[in-house]
């Protein structure tokens, strides 16, 4: 008998003791046991939840009261959550399932998902989820995104469930600008070339401030079309009719950033300190410790960028907005439950209460009304003092899998009509859906030389992309032969044939 089938059963056996015993206390006492809530039909068990970023204050205590919410809807189980640092979280999760570590529920997102996925550390769902979960399996049934977390035909994750694009926004802090007497008129700032010079006159500007920890390269793969597989550095172009697999260190443009990253460096525009630096990018920006950034259209155009002092002030200007890019895949954000779990069908039986209880929803995503969060005409906002940077518990990290367009509420950060507007911007032309979304890429038979592959970028793929390895020239070419040692042209005839076969099965209807 498996796990599942021995869990059912002995929940069956307990729910008759117990019915067995209220019928004997009625028979005495001529009247049913007096209780301030349902009887619990089930044992008590601990769910253990992983999230990313870090843990605010209040976490421990709105989740109590989320236990007591799911109790009183006859789910006995209490919560453990934990948070383990963005940078930290990808490796850490890969460690933890190499282990064997238990526990039930975590957040993942698009590359760290892939590897997690591949190497069995998540649980199939296809025979749970319809039953533990019936009314979130019918909406993703409606969405048909459950393609994409799909690993050789079991559902090992569960996707989101919003439509974004997140093609970068270049972003300065306006108020220093200003100060400097360095001006751009909106939406001007469009290129690499443009970035550049911004960056030059705000260094002369303030010589001893941290400009960014932002590399070049990324806005060069905005204007070259670039598709990122989020798979060991490996894309096509979107213009590639064949999409072709290719190494992102092969292509020209990689030279061009790796030339402009060394100009930086040697200019002190990149932070000297960024590949070492473990605080969020995100953070900082708020912060004020940095005055240049690359963002997206969520954080562009929300109503509070989340500055911890409101003196500062932001412009935002569109990179290459005529260039196609891809819009977030599924996988951007998941929830998938670990192998391990030894309670798989209460965290869906959880989830399930999610999808459809908008006052649990409240609870989850926004905490305790009065203490976490306000309700002001149905917008959320915080308690008095508090702001995005401050807060002790809204807007924690990792939550984005768990949103529901219908139950979300208006914020301070996210405005009435935000999120219809982002829908709006991911529909434009010029953001289109990935060719492949959906595909899952295997690395069983290139495990060796995706090992090689890495530890080549860790070594010097990251001091190149930062400026730190010297002549770009010299780097860069020694850094190709590198890759080619490393079994690189294996490694892409592996990808092309799973791409291939992506294709023609999506062709042939499969």
């Amino acid at each position: 008998m498996s796990a599942i089938k021995r869990r059912i059963a002995l929940t069956m056996a307990g729910l008759l003791l117990m019915m067995a015993a209220g019928l004997a206390w009625q028979g005495v006492h001529g009247r049913e046991p007096e209780s301030g809530g349902p009887v619990p039909s089930e044992p008590e068990a601990t769910l253990k939840f992983y999230f990313g970023g870090d843990k605010k204050a209040a976490t421990d205590e709105v989740w109590t009261a989320v236990s007591d919410y799911v109790k009183a809807k006859g789910l006995n189980v209490k919560f453990d959550i934990q948070f383990i640092p963005w940078p930290d979280m990808p490796g850490k999760l890969l460690v933890m399932a190499a282990a064997g570590d238990r526990w039930d529920l975590n957040f993942d997102s698009d590359t760290s998902y892939q590897q997690m996925a591949a190497r069995g550390s998540y649980l199939p769902l296809d025979d749970l989820l319809p039953r533990y979960a019936p009314n979130l399996y019918a909406k993703y049934k409606d969405q048909g995104t459950l393609g994409s977390a799909t690993v050789d035909g079991e559902i090992v994750a569960l996707p989101w469930t919003v439509k974004m694009n997140q093609r970068f926004y270049a972003g300065w802090r306006s108020d220093l600008a200003r100060k400097a007497g360095i001006a751009r008129e909106p939406d001007s700032v469009r290129t690499i070339e443009d970035v550049d010079r911004l960056l030059h006159e705000l260094r002369e500007a303030y010589p001893e401030a941290k400009l960014t920890r932002t590399s070049p390269l990324p806005i060069y793969t905005v204007r070259e079309e670039w598709v990122d597989l989020g798979f060991h550095n490996l894309g096509f172009y979107l213009g590639d009719p064949k999409l072709t697999v290719r190494a992102l260190e092969d292509q020209p443009f990689y030279l061009e950033a790796a030339r402009m990253s060394r100009s930086w460096y040697e200019s002190n525009i990149l932070n000297r300190d960024a590949l070492i630096d473990k605080e969020s990018a995100a953070d900082q920006w708020r912060g004020g410790k940095m005055l240049f950034t690359i963002t997206s259209h969520e954080w562009a155009f929300a109503a509070d960028p989340g500055f911890t002092d409101p003196s500062y002030a932001q412009q935002m200007s569109l990179l290459y907005p005529d260039k196609r890019y891809v819009n977030r895949s599924p996988t951007a954000n998941v929830v998938a439950i670990n192998r391990n779990s030894e309670h798989p069908d209460r965290v869906l039986r959880f989830l399930d209460l999610l999808e459809t209880d908008r006052t649990l929803y409240d609870l989850v995503i926004y905490g305790i009304q009065g203490k976490t969060y306000l309700l002001e005409n149905g917008k959320a906002v915080y308690p008095s003092q508090m702001q995005f940077a401050t807060s002790n518990y809204m807007d924690w990290d990792g939550q984005w899998a768990f949103w529901k367009p219908a139950f979300m509420r208006p914020t301070t950060t996210y405005p009435q009509g935000f999120w219809e507007e982002e829908t709006r911007f991911a529909e434009l032309p010029m953001n289109v859906d990935s060719p492949v979304a959906g595909l899952f890429i295997s690395d069983d038979l290139i495990f060796s030389e995706l090992s090689k592959r890495d530890q080549a970028y860790e070594e010097l793929g990251k001091r190149i992309e930062y400026g730190m390895a010297g002549d770009p020239e010299a780097a860069v070419r020694t850094y190709r032969d590198r890759q080619e040692r490393a079994g690189k042209a294996r490694v892409l005839a592996d990808v092309q044939r799973q791409i291939d076969r992506y294709l023609q099965d999506r062709t042939n209807g499969g």
